[in-house]
This record gives C-alpha cells, structure tokens and sequence, in this order.
C-alpha cells in the first residue's frame, strides 16, 4: 500500500483537505446539459436570466459531478478508496453560473474500521464548494471506504 499518499490512517477527524480552484464555462454548462438535464435554464443564457437563478446555471448534477472531480484530482485518485456506499444528503444552496469559480474542501467528521473487514475503514467527510465569493454552492456529506495501509497495527 505505500504506493499511496492517503491511507485510512492519514484520514483523521477535523483534518481538511482543499481542492484547487475551477472556473466553470459556458460551454461546459450547455454540453453537461444537452446530454443529462436538458431544462432551459441550462441551456440557454436568456432563458437562465428569465429563471430564478439568475442566468445560465449549472444543473445540480454537474455541480456534484464537478465536485466529484475536484475531490478527485485533491486526493482520492491518490488514495486507497474503494467506493463508497452512498451519500448522507446533497444540497444545492446557491446557482452555479458560467464564469463562476469553484473552490472546495473536504473535512473529516468522522472513521471507524471495519468489524468485519480488518483491512478496511470508514471516513465520513463533510463537503463543500463556493463560488469566487465565497458563499457555498454545494454541500455534501457521505461515508467513504478506505485501505489501512497497516492493516495489522492497533486500532
């Protein structure tokens, strides 16, 4: 396992982790849009100014499959995860529009190993994303499983 810079041991609780920085585009918006969640207001510049949110809008969908890759390329890819086994909640608190810039963390809340799997933890991280102004745009909670990468040390 040492191959990986995040171990179920590198996860301890209040530790965060911060994602890089990402401009949202247009482009993106309408392409995410077209296949997956083709209302309006995702489509079009006009018909997102007429909508409450104000202008062209990310679907919710694309803010969490952004958030996804954010977490992704922050530190999961270079981890030990091994899935997880669904998402606690998902809120959209505020529209994601083109130009925006998406900033983000995860922070642990909490771990435990498994009773059944020695070699396997549960991490339970709280996420968020903001916008350049820093008001949350998106925040999740799920329980993530990882590798320990000394399975045979002391709980």
């Amino acid at each position: 396992m040492t191959d990986f810079k995040w171990a179920y041991e590198d996860l301890e609780e209040g530790r965060t982790i911060e994602f890089e920085p990402k401009i949202v585009t247009a482009e993106e918006i309408i392409e995410f849009a077209s296949e997956f969640d083709a209302q309006p207001m995702h489509l079009d510049e006009e018909a997102g100014k007429n909508s409450i949110l104000g202008g062209l809008a990310a679907s919710g969908w694309h803010t969490c499959a952004m958030f996804m890759r954010m977490m992704c390329d922050a530190f999961l890819l270079d981890s030990t995860s091994q899935g997880a086994p669904g998402v606690e909640y998902a809120r959209w608190k505020k529209p994601v529009l083109a130009g925006d810039t998406l900033s983000g963390r995860s922070t642990i809340t909490a771990r435990r190993r498994s009773r059944s799997r020695p070699d396997l933890g549960f991490v339970t991280c709280r996420h968020e994303l903001t916008n350049q102004h820093g008001e949350i745009v998106l925040e999740l909670e799920n329980t993530g499983m990882f590798l320990l990468r000394d399975p045979g040390a002391a709980a």
